[in-house]
């Protein structure tokens, strides 16, 4: 008894894993490195203007100063942190308030309306100005440039020409200080609060940077709007802040959502890394595609049986439902070899003009329709391909008996 050995096109599940592995691995790695870089930028590691960080960006050089002078200073990352640490003796500095949820920019207005200290809003834009500076609106933001006080602000009279930019303010509420106009707009906002104190904002936070505090006038600008009071809280709002769940409400003062989605959260350089992977990934996949050419024979390593190559194309032609292919093929096989069997030239084996009138003078053609068998269309299940290669074999059997 002998047993007849299946094949199959199907891959099973180790190959598949065996040929993915690879990507997925990678896919991985690169999601852990982003969660991971995630993670440590929004904790505590010393960095973009934290005053513990002698990076370029950082801004250690204006704390030491501050602290020879008798300021001193305390870093905080959580909202409950900051508003704990503040009051009338205090300057709160907020390094990236639109970071902040909704519900956090709420707590923090009410604390600034008790404080009576001084609150610095660094490069506050739409999504937090309309809270935590009510009455002011923003403009398109500007390049950071050297520019001139021209405001009557003792600070800014003092320190001079200083490098502002960034975000850009207006306001009507009565004295208030625009300073450092850009195209007519101030980029340092200066507004007294109805409880006492003031909120500054500004534009951008480069007079702050390590790296550009020794020019223009940003040192004597920076030490003297965070140096105003003795004590200065330096808030770092941070994503793991527990505030930053609370609440559920994430708009800004105009009513437009301040949500940061998904793709806001991961750095830019990583989304730009990770679209040029997947162009380049698309010019090596082009560049190493199999390109159609000429067919070429060649001999085959083993011999294999004429029989299990039709088997195994059958079996193709059923996994993809080619019915319509496969009863090209059984006919087109059956006319090419009916074709020198009634003479016909092998050139005109698919013409019915030509083939049916051969077959129709070799057979008669009562009860039978030539050229629907021999020509017509696919058939519409297995079963009628199944007859149409039982009356194409019977036709080709007549044909050689006759």
């Amino acid at each position: 008894m002998t047993s007849t050995a299946t094949t199959s096109t199907s891959l099973t599940p180790h190959q598949m894993w065996t040929r993915a592995r690879g990507l997925l691995l990678a896919i991985a790695i690169l999601i852990m490195a982003g969660i991971v870089m995630a993670l440590v930028r929004s904790g505590t590691q010393h960095g973009h203007l934290d005053p513990r960080s002698a990076d370029p960006n950082g801004s250690r050089a204006v704390a030491e100063l501050l602290k020879q002078r008798g300021v001193t200073t305390r870093v905080v990352t959580t909202l409950d942190e900051a508003t704990d640490a503040t009051g009338p003796n205090t300057t709160l500095l907020v390094t990236t308030p639109d970071l902040l949820t909704g519900h956090q920019r709420s707590v923090l207005r009410g604390d600034m309306d008790t404080m009576r200290g001084r609150t610095v809003l660094v490069a506050a834009g739409t999504t937090s100005v309309g809270t935590l500076a009510p009455g002011v609106t923003t403009g398109r933001s500007a390049p950071v440039s050297t520019l001139a006080p021209e405001c009557s602000l003792p600070a800014a009279q003092r320190a001079g020409d200083a490098d502002l930019g960034g975000e850009r303010y207006v306001t009507d509420a009565p004295g208030s200080d625009a300073c450092y106009p850009s195209d007519g707009r101030a980029t340092l906002l200066r507004i007294d609060e109805p409880t006492g104190g003031d909120t500054v904002l500004l534009g951008a936070p480069d007079i702050l940077y390590n790296d550009r505090l020794d020019q223009q006038g940003n040192a004597s600008l920076a030490l003297q709007l965070l140096g105003s009071r003795p004590h200065l809280v330096w808030y770092l709002p941070s994503l793991s802040d527990p505030s930053a769940a609370q609440g559920g409400d994430n708009t800004d003062g105009n009513g437009a959502s301040g949500d940061s989605g998904f793709l806001e959260l991961i750095p830019s350089g990583w989304l730009w890394g990770t679209v040029q992977l997947a162009v380049a990934a698309v010019l090596a996949a082009v560049w190493r595609a199999r390109r159609l050419g000429p067919l070429v024979t060649e001999q085959l390593p083993v011999a294999i049986r004429a029989s299990e190559t039709t088997e195994g194309r059958a079996r193709l032609y059923r996994k993809s439902n080619a019915l319509d292919r496969a009863a090209t093929v059984l006919r087109t096989a059956t006319r090419t070899r009916l074709a020198p069997l009634l003479g016909v030239p092998p050139r005109e084996a698919h013409s019915p003009d030509v083939l049916l009138p051969a077959v129709s003078a070799r057979l008669p053609s009562e009860g039978r329709d030539l050229r629907t068998l021999l020509f017509g269309p696919a058939p519409s299940d297995d079963a009628a391909l199944i007859l149409l290669a039982d009356q194409l074999d019977a036709l080709e059997r007549e044909v050689r008996t006759s």
